[in-house]
């Protein structure tokens, strides 16, 4: 396999478009540094009293936070997913409140998520189980994806969100899903079209036996392929058939495996990359009032 990253390269570039303040004000909760508020909110905040788009935004009561989330979705700022999410202001630092998890680009708050490789040992190699995207997802409509993958809920750890998912995603119980172990964590922020994405993802390896075949519960995978690892490699080298952030955790997997040199230059520089993000907006990294 070649180690040259500059196809690789091209995902991470993509997934940490985001530019400080990129034409957003800043957004405190009680003080605390926390996000980047988009500018098709700035009338409607000032309108409520909580600041400016010279001098930043500042929600003093963290609490109520859900509430303006869930107000601000009733008036038609976005479209809610009825499903909160815990806010903390940065990587490592203590949740502060909660909100719905269609609003957090609005606010360019950090989202935490999680990612699974489900991975089958054969005698013809290593191999990875993929789904594509339903027809009607409202991201990245029928686009290759993971077998589990998910957002963490509120009052959820990473493994309980990861369970969850298992189970709604691919039939996975929870007694298989308890043998995934967690490789690691990527950090990301990009610009897409609805906000800004300050995105957490924990990386999660579940072999599984030859005999699993994946089924759906939840409706959101139209349809499951097993693929070689070599040829989930070429697709993420030559296309961008993946969801934006699976090509990440792929490319982490590759550096894992070997299918991409860990050692050299390159190899280098994509771990630097996923671990820390390549954006000044991404999680770990100081939130400048730039």
């Amino acid at each position: 396999m070649s180690s040259d990253p500059s196809p690789f390269m091209r995902h991470l570039q993509h997934c940490n478009s985001a530019t400080l303040p990129g034409g957003r004000a800043p957004f405190s909760l009680a003080g605390t540094p926390s996000g980047w508020i988009t500018p098709a909110l700035f009338d409607r905040l000032e309108n409520a009293g909580l600041g400016s788009r010279a001098q930043g935004f500042d929600l003093p009561h963290p609490d109520r936070l859900e509430a303006l989330g869930e107000t601000l979705a009733a008036e038609g700022y976005y479209k809610s997913h009825h499903e909160v999410f815990d806010v903390m202001p940065d990587l490592g630092e203590p949740v502060l409140g909660r909100i719905d998890r269609g609003a957090l680009p609005l606010f360019g708050l950090v989202a935490v998520g999680v990612h699974m490789n489900g991975l089958v040992r054969t005698p013809r190699g290593l191999h990875l189980w993929v789904g594509r995207r339903a027809a009607n997802k409202r991201l990245d409509p029928s686009k290759l994806d993971h077998l589990v993958a998910g957002g963490m809920p509120a009052g959820h750890t990473p493994f309980e969100a990861l369970t969850k998912e298992a189970a709604e995603e691919a039939s996975i119980g929870p007694e298989l899903a308890a043998q995934a172990t967690q490789t690691g964590r990527i950090v990301y922020a990009l610009n897409r079209e609805e906000g800004l994405r300050r995105d957490i993802l924990y990386c999660y390896d579940l072999y599984l036996p030859e005999s699993f075949t994946p089924a759906a519960a939840d409706g959101e995978v139209e349809s499951f392929a097993l693929i070689a690892l070599e040829e989930a490699f070429r697709i993420v080298r030559d296309t961008d058939d993946f969801k934006f952030n699976v090509n990440l955790v792929l490319i982490d997997l590759f550096l894992r495996q070997g299918l991409i040199d860990p050692a050299s230059p390159e190899g280098r520089m994509l771990r630097a990359g996923l671990d820390k993000g390549l954006s000044p907006a991404s999680p770990g990294r100081t939130l400048a009032r730039a």
